[in-house]
């Protein structure tokens, strides 16, 4: 069974479609944020999921409706690509060292859609994204996937570092959370649903 999903969102800020496959493939990204695009990779990569992300926005006000609203597409995305739940492993956790920098990430893929970010990132810019929309970009995407997201930054001096852990830790997390469970019948639940 095919594991993909195609979602576009259209607003007056930004134009953004998204297509996923949870069962791999290849990452391209162009959202017009060069460091978001980087961890966006990043995510394709470590998650093992085919990602395409294509986003137009009003960047001359800054990256934020844009990484706001590709969160919630993606999240969208990953939502429909798991259809019903059936078989997956549900829950996935990971912590990542980046150099100095370390991340952790607990994943639920529960139909009940929270976002839990711990830790400090300095505020600052890296090319045009503005870093304290990490935080906003999991709280998107967790609101999309309808799934509970715990990311929290360990520690860390270097910015890069620290955003870029947090990103492999949630993809890493994630790979293992949605992926097939050879041993689970039906959905992982003991309601008998995932589905909000």
């Amino acid at each position: 069974m095919s594991r993909t999903a195609t979602v576009e969102r259209n607003t007056g800020e930004t134009h953004v479609e998204v297509t996923v496959d949870l069962d791999g493939g290849d990452s391209l990204i162009t959202t017009g944020v060069g460091f978001f695009d980087h961890m966006l990779d990043l995510l394709s990569r470590h998650a093992n999921i085919g990602l395409a992300v294509k986003a137009d926005g009003d960047l001359e006000t800054g990256s934020h409706h844009t990484v706001e609203d590709v969160g919630i597409v993606i999240g969208q995305a990953i939502d429909r690509a798991l259809g019903d739940r059936s078989g997956i492993r549900r829950y996935g956790s990971s912590v990542v060292p980046m150099d100095e920098a370390a991340a952790q990430c607990a994943i639920d893929i529960s139909g009940r859609p929270l976002s839990v970010f711990r830790g400090e990132i300095p505020t600052t810019a890296i090319s045009n994204y503005e870093t304290e929309l990490t935080e906003e970009f999991f709280r998107a995407v967790a609101n999309g996937a309808k799934m509970t997201v715990h990311v929290e930054v360990r520690y860390g001096s270097n910015v890069h570092h620290l955003i870029e852990a947090c990103f492999k830790a949630f993809a890493r997390a994630l790979r293992v959370a949605a992926s097939i469970d050879p041993d689970e019948r039906g959905v992982p639940s003991t309601k008998g649903t995932l589905s909000s």
